[in-house]
């Protein structure tokens, strides 16, 4: 009886190996693959469980469909609203760059937009306050962690305000990020007792038949009120501790950055809006969808041609990756990127030390110090291959964690949003990021990086060939669980 256990669990054991050799790499990054094949091999059982689990990366079918599906209304709505200005000569490359996001996010080019970016924390909340303040028909509001507290209690009045004005406010947040965050029943009690309609985003309900793999997240950020003025970028609606006592012991504050923009573009960051409502909540917001059309035009010399890319397990490709590599290969003069939690896939380590190695400036801002001990040690094995390449690396200083997310391309185009460059954001999260082309846009943001150069300490490679060997093991251990995507 003991010999046919033992062959059976052997058969069993060797099955599962031969069934991960031909399942696992299907659709899959090589590297991706073999760290999930490493895995299933050396903890057989526990890796199975675990890629059982978290294997997929992909949004169940019925939410792809409806993805796909306003996709195509989308595209069909908006043909023909470009409406880009030409004083100025595009750079060759822009307008292929265009097509491919149309192509994988079904959002146009538009034209005649004015953005205003807010790098003040407590700013960008007050803004966006007195906004709610005069809206007369609808509010959207979509964040990742949205939370009631000190800082925000105002942001919340004001959605209770207009709720009695008769305004229609809907809020979505993301179900994990907002169970994870500290108060969050008072949170929850706050939006049931103002009155707004408001869902879970990606919900983990198994018992209500809603599942997906846990951390595929809706890690957005936008707000749009009445369509005449949106909010998008990597804020989330809390104290800038995040409410966490072992942040608040080391004195961790959040630097973040916003854009409040006016004209047709609102009408792209509503769609995003509108899409996840619908995925959601199946209603299809029939009035708000009717109204992506453009509006209000700006016609100055400074007005900003943009356009909205959405990216996440709901589409087939992984769009801020595609539209990021595209931009990096085009770089012609310099390359600025401001990232909290830094992985790159080998295409993006790639597109970035050949830049840097074919004589384009490149320089990344990243923070000193790290609140997630994982992703800060995968990301510091990157820097050796960074710096020998020619990048200038830039530390945040401590106490502050960077957490803006954007980067700028030549004098011509910049590119914000809620966005990591991380395998995390390019294929598990649900982002939304801005491509904006307009000289007075990348010279806001030219401004907004040299306060980030004058807050921070420049790394060097001689700096970093001191570092003791316990940090380079932990690094590239690190390094190696990033794969597991």
């Amino acid at each position: 009886m003991t010999e046919i256990v033992i062959v059976l669990l052997f058969l069993f054991d060797f099955g599962v190996r031969v069934t991960a050799i031909i399942v696992v790499p299907r659709n899959r990054r090589p590297s991706s693959a073999m760290a999930w094949l490493l895995a299933i091999f050396l903890i057989p059982y526990l890796g199975l469980v675990v890629f059982l689990l978290i294997g997929s990366y992909k949004l169940p079918k019925k939410r792809r469909e409806k993805q796909q599906a306003i996709n195509d209304f989308i595209i069909e709505t908006t043909e023909g609203i470009e409406q880009v200005s030409n004083d100025h000569p595009w750079p060759a490359w822009l307008r292929s760059v265009v097509e491919l996001n149309r192509n994988l996010g079904a959002m146009p080019l538009v034209g005649g937009n004015k953005a205003r970016l807010i790098g003040d924390y407590s700013q960008s909340i007050a803004e966006m306050t007195a906004d709610i303040n005069q809206a007369t028909k609808f509010v959207h509001c979509e964040f990742y962690i949205m939370s009631y507290d000190s800082v925000t209690a105002d942001f919340f009045l004001a959605l209770e305000n207009a709720v009695k004005r008769g305004v229609i406010v809907r809020v979505l947040l993301d179900h994990v990020a907002s169970f994870r965050s500290p108060g969050h029943r008072r949170t929850f009690r706050k939006l049931r007792q103002i009155g707004v309609s408001w869902h879970f985003m990606l919900p983990v309900q198994p018992l209500r038949g809603k599942w997906q793999r846990p951390d595929l997240r809706n890690h957005r950020k936008v707000l749009v009120v009445d369509g005449r003025v949106g909010y998008m970028g990597s804020q989330n609606l809390i104290d800038r501790s995040y409410n966490k006592r072992v942040n608040r012991r080391r004195g961790l504050q959040w630097q973040d950055l916003m854009t409040r923009v006016q004209g047709p573009i609102v009408n792209g960051i509503n769609a995003i809006f509108i899409t996840d409502w619908y995925s959601e909540t199946n209603e299809l917001l029939v009035r708000e969808t009717e109204a992506i059309t453009p509006g209000v035009v700006f016609e100055s010399e400074d007005a900003l041609d943009c356009q909205i890319v959405p990216s996440g397990p709901g589409f087939d490709g992984e769009n801020n990756l595609r539209l990021f590599l595209a931009l990096l290969y085009y770089a012609q003069k310099k390359i600025i990127i401001t990232s909290p939690y830094f992985v790159p896939d080998d295409s993006m380590l790639y597109a970035i030390t050949t830049a840097s190695q074919r004589g384009v400036e490149v320089q990344l801002f990243v923070s000193e110090i790290g609140d997630q001990a994982l992703v800060y040690h995968a990301q510091r094995s990157y820097y050796e291959a960074l710096l020998r390449a020619g990048v200038q690396i830039w530390m945040y200083k401590a106490p502050y964690i960077l957490h803006a997310k954007h980067f700028t391309i030549d004098d011509e185009v910049a590119v914000m949003g809620s966005s990591n460059m991380d395998i995390r954001s390019f294929q598990l999260n649900m982002e939304v990021s801005m491509m904006v082309r307009g000289s007075a846009f990348v010279q806001q943001m030219r401004a907004i990086e040299d306060g980030y150069r004058a807050s921070s300490r420049e790394l060097t490679l001689a700096e970093w060939e001191r570092q003791p060997l316990r940090s380079t093991v932990l690094d590239n251990l690190a390094r190696l669980t990033s794969g597991l995507q």
